[in-house]
């Protein structure tokens, strides 16, 4: 059991580690370390069914409900890593982006394949749902200013909070960098470092909204069509892919609220166009070494989470396709 729950909080940490970074989500982790369905269904546990379960079987009976033995040690590595991840993956943005990019991509595009291997069979109709994924991925963050004309600064946090941690449970689309296109970022990770509470309660009253609402109808979507839902989410992924490749070069953006750069439009580039317009190094080796040790991290996290003991809630035992 202590086994368990160290690798449970080391599985959170990775996650808190993932969504401090613009690009990357926290449920990628989720999915490739084998605890995605588990975590959507715990959080869906917590409503109206969690009172009868208080009142047949107590306190004990709520516990098991609400399946705190894993999500208190999940809960912790979430939290001490975007604490002190908050002061590394903002440095590492600013001092080695290529690099962060690099191993970040690598990690996502083979968190890809992983996802694919766990759609099953295939069928000539899942077509939509990926090109819905990828539509999506491409379109959300360009949507994401427009949450800035709400007005009301404290309902901004609070919407931006629900909508962050709504795309935290989707592998793929990545919460932090969705903040960073509502111009929120350095807003919200400031508020972290700095143990701003008010931001960070209105923050957090967002994101339980929008965990509340958001996994009910993830988890209504995996047990009822779990594998076309499989493909929705790789659209997703490969239409974050984007966001991540090191050489691009920022074609359009707009000033946040906090005098952030809000990215718009980007041109993607071959290495040797990208040195040649910088006129600094493209970093070719680390940043492919970088890919390829993302790349290896997903197959050897993936195989572990494969032959773990890990208790796993199947949510296709009521599939309709």
């Amino acid at each position: 059991m202590k086994h368990r729950r160290l690798g449970v909080f080391l599985k959170g940490a990775g996650m808190g580690a993932a969504d401090a970074v613009p690009g990357v989500s926290g449920g990628t982790i989720a999915f490739i370390t084998g605890i995605y369905e588990e975590l959507i269904h715990t959080i869906k546990q917590f409503g109206p069914s969690a009172w009868p379960a208080w009142r047949q079987g107590g306190w004990r009976g709520l516990f098991t409900h609400l399946n705190i033995a894993f999500l208190a040690p999940l809960l912790a590595g979430i939290a001490v890593s975007l604490v002190s991840v908050a002061h590394v993956a903002l440095w590492m943005m600013q001092a080695h982006p290529l690099l962060l990019d690099g191993f970040f991509f690598g990690l996502v595009a083979a968190s890809a394949l992983v996802v694919g291997r766990a759609s099953g069979r295939w069928r000539l109709w899942y077509v939509l749902p990926l090109v819905l994924g990828l539509l999506l991925a491409q379109a959300l963050p360009g949507l994401m200013p427009l949450i800035l004309l709400i007005g009301n600064e404290a309902l901004i946090v609070a919407v931006a909070g629900a909508i962050a941690i709504s795309a935290m449970l989707l592998p793929g689309v990545s919460g932090s960098f969705l903040l960073l296109t509502m111009g929120l970022y350095g807003t919200i990770m400031g508020a972290i470092k700095s143990l701003d509470f008010g931001i960070i309660m209105l923050f957090g009253m967002g994101c339980l909204v929008g965990l509340m609402l958001f996994s009910r109808f993830l988890w209504w979507l995996l047990s009822r069509y779990h594998n076309a839902t499989m493909q929705l989410l790789l659209g997703f992924i490969v239409g974050s892919l984007p966001v991540l490749w090191p050489w691009r070069e920022l074609l359009g953006y707009q000033m946040g609220p906090d005098g952030q750069v809000i990215p718009l439009a980007h041109r993607y580039l071959l290495p040797g166009d990208y040195a040649a317009l910088t006129g600094g190094s493209a970093q070719v080796v680390a940043v492919v070494a970088l890919m390829l040790v993302g790349a290896c991290l997903v197959v050897l996290l993936n195989q572990r989470a494969a032959k773990g003991p890990a208790v796993r809630h199947n949510a296709r035992g009521v599939e309709k396709e």
